[in-house]
């Protein structure tokens, strides 16, 4: 049904509504002319990416309010961390309303998952695996065309004429023979008292006008000219704030402190003992960081992790020996290596990787005099941070609003099974009593030594040719932490001891290897842990492309042919590569690279539903790599705006940039080492290669792109060092000091 609801202006700097989620559901505002369309996409249970979306039923769910003064708000489930799915999710509805994009504006969803729920997560509001927009594309385009029926249905009742004479364009609904006219909000009060349209018709897309086209971003000017608010900017009356000491080591324990001299800082409030270390409260952060600088704490490491990286590392190797949990087969890939003719072999390691966003993790939380509470952060699995919050705070979970802000990058840092921050501020609000709004806030050392990486892993491979260089057997062994085995995750995600999320992209490998082996191991460390964008893909893609170059040179084979023949049923795949190799100039390019030490390299790769190839053009000598270009072809489906598609290609190289060329936690006896940015350097200006982004034209369905462009930039830079020197670096970061000159 439709309903009535008055616009909401309220910032974070103000105090909260304390309505229920029902009154805003049900409670009628006729007056203010808003209206909120609803539907039900009814999935059951999780289904895979690339789910028929169109097939799905109707249910209620609130995604577009438009108000009396003409403004359309869209209201947006996911977060938003500078993707720009804000102005993606927010196009589709408003192409299918035929809405005047200058009045177009977005809020954030507050959390309910049977109404946001993520339709390719299953009943779970959050956002991730770069399904924002390929989640919502039919929800969205109902949602739009409903509301355009219903307004144009109000306007026929009020004339007194047909609905088929009626047109919508721009905000405006019109009718030619009687010359009347009216805009959106003149009509949104009557609207409201319309049954929905279960199936609305879509638009054909010869008629969009914003879908596929290049619109502003919404957040632009305020992200400009300061007025939006991070979650970092959240100020609640009488707020404070808290800092954490945390443990040197993972695994460690509080086994007693003394907080006699960080009680004499000024400014500091209290002093309590949380699960994860002890957290210092003062008036504002300075004088929580100078407060933690004077506390004294004793800690427990009994079960702590006090390994160094390299120990960690060599044990996988050990364990890369012995046979692992099958994950995925295909033919006889021990008889396939037996006959062939020549055979390969290649290691490759990846390090622990920190996520590094702008905006170190912070979050504030109050309690309202009812007994209930509100939280303010760059919230990424509300349906988890409530539920944990709630737990923590012994009420239930609609006892607990989130107030979902923007947030300055994540990577997928602010999307921890565990809720660990949101946890952590719930925590100290219990602990100190709740005398006063807490935000909890992460330095950018706690940001680094925190934990929760991309986990360190370790690839071993073996390949068969036989005399005519085509691939008689693989075997494949990788040995790395899963991030899901032991998280709330681990029943839908872990099957068989396999974890989706650490074979990703090598178990399901769209080479047509005809016997293939892939065999995992489970490290057990002490080491949290967390996906990091593109998660698997982020080492097996480097895997497989390396080696697929390797085995093309081995059988005197161009890199990109040798590709497309094994990739003759997967045709999406292949049309990134023919693009990405057309527009680098690859037939030319190799012979025409141009001064010495300079060649090109390619890597193709699917994740997330989406195809991407890279052609990386680079200069390599004694100890130095310059990326000079990178080309680019994806193919999305339809790419609902192309200047964030390419902006979000642009935005993974210039972010996996640093971890090809230098970038990695390291640990020594258990204690990271990278405090801050002189030790883990994001990439600079300077270093950042011409990025050329091309997509492929296509009438398929939305995929997401905040992912899919950095797995194959690691492995399009290694091949191309190979084409410019003649050496295999295959280990990440790039081994720089063992480059030699050409």
């Amino acid at each position: 049904m439709l309903k009535i609801r008055q616009p909401t202006t309220r910032s974070p700097n103000e105090a909260a509504p304390r309505a229920s989620r029902r009154g805003f559901l049900t409670g009628a505002a006729a007056a203010a002319g808003a209206i909120v369309i609803g539907f039900r996409l009814d999935l059951g249970k999780a289904r895979a990416e690339g789910a028929d979306l169109a097939a799905v039923k109707a249910q209620p769910n609130a995604f577009v309010r438009i108000g009396a003064d003409d403004t359309v708000t869209v209201i947006v489930k996911h977060l938003d961390m500078g993707q720009g799915n804000t102005t993606g999710l927010a196009t589709i509805l408003a192409d299918e309303l035929d809405a005047d994009w200058s009045t177009v504006r977005t809020e954030f969803a507050p959390a309910d998952a049977a109404l946001y729920n993520n339709l390719l997560m299953g009943p779970i509001q959050g956002t991730g695996g770069s399904t924002a927009v390929a989640n919502s594309w039919m929800q969205l385009r109902k949602a739009g065309a409903a509301a355009r029926e219903m307004l144009v249905a109000a306007a026929a009742f009020a004339w007194k004429v047909p609905v088929a004479e009626i047109t919508v364009e721009n905000g405006v609904v019109r009718h030619a023979g009687s010359n009347r006219q009216a805009r959106f909000g003149e009509l949104a009060a009557s609207a409201a008292s319309l049954p929905v349209p279960q199936e609305p018709r879509l638009k054909d897309p010869s008629q969009w006008r914003l879908i596929g086209q290049r619109v502003p971003r919404l957040d632009s000017k305020m992200k400009t000219d300061g007025s939006a608010v991070y979650a970092l900017d959240t100020r609640r009356t009488g707020q404070v704030t808290a800092v954490i000491a945390r443990a040197p080591r993972f695994g460690a324990t509080v086994k007693g402190f003394d907080d006699a001299q960080a009680r004499k800082v000024a400014g500091v409030i209290d002093v309590v003992a949380i699960p994860t270390g002890v957290a210092v409260i003062a008036r504002d952060t300075w004088a929580a960081m100078k407060g933690r600088e004077a506390l004294k704490v004793t800690w427990d490491e009994s079960a702590a992790e006090s390994r160094s990286s390299d120990a960690i590392l060599a044990e996988y190797r050990e364990t890369a020996k012995r046979p692992g949990i099958v994950a995925s087969e295909r033919g006889d890939a021990g008889a396939g290596i037996k006959s062939a003719a020549q055979v390969l072999e290649a290691e490759f390691s990846f390090p622990y990787l920190a996520h590094a966003a702008m905006e170190p993790l912070n979050a504030t939380i109050e309690r309202a005099p009812d007994g209930t509470y509100d939280i303010y952060a760059g919230l990424q699995f509300q349906t988890i941070e409530q539920a944990t919050a709630a737990a923590i705070l012994g009420v239930t979970p609609d006892k607990v609003r989130l107030h979902t802000q923007w947030a300055g990058g994540s990577f997928g840092r602010r999307a921890t099974p565990s809720a660990d921050y949101i946890a952590e501020a719930a925590e100290i609000l219990k602990a100190s009593g709740a005398k006063a709004p807490v935000h909890l806030v992460w330095t950018r050392e706690d940001d680094m030594t925190g934990g929760y990486y991309r986990p360190t892993v370790y690839h071993k491979i073996r390949a068969g040719l036989d005399a005519k260089g085509a691939v008689t057997g693989w075997q494949h062994v990788m040995v790395g932490k899963s991030i899901m085995i032991g998280s709330p995750f681990e029943a839908m995600l872990v099957k068989n001891g396999v974890d989706g999320t650490t074979v990703e992209g090598a178990s399901d490998t769209a080479y047509a290897l005809p016997a293939y082996r892939f065999e995992v191991h489970n490290a057990r460390e002490g080491v949290p842990v967390l996906w990091w964008r593109s998660v698997g893909h982020t080492h097996t893609a480097h895997a497989m492309e390396v080696m697929i170059d390797e085995l093309a040179h081995a059988a005197k084979v161009d890199p990109v042919a040798y590709r497309l023949s094994l990739l003759a049923n997967a045709p999406r795949l292949s049309g990134a590569l023919k693009l990405a190799a057309e527009k680098a100039n690859w037939g030319n390019g190799q012979d025409k690279a141009g001064e010495k030490g300079r060649g090109l390299g390619v890597a193709v790769h699917e994740s997330f539903g989406s195809y991407v190839a890279m052609v990386a053009d680079v200069t390599a000598g004694t100890g130095s790599i310059k990326v000079n270009r990178i080309v680019a072809a994806v193919d999305v489906g339809i790419a609902v705006n192309p200047d964030i598609v390419r902006s979000q290609v642009e935005g993974a190289v210039g972010f996996a940039l640093s971890s090809v060329l230098r970038n990695r936690v390291t640990l020594k006896d258990g204690v990271v080492q990278e405090k801050n940015f002189d030790a883990y350097e994001p990439t600079r200006m300077s270093e950042m290669p011409v990025v050329e982004v091309h997509i492929v034209p296509s009438q398929a369905a939305p995929t997401g792109i905040g992912e899919p462009g950095v797995p194959v930039l690691a492995p399009a830079i290694s091949n191309a060092v190979f084409a410019a020197t003649g050496q295999r670096l295959r280990a990440l970061p790039l081994d720089l000091a063992g480059l030699k000159g050409v």
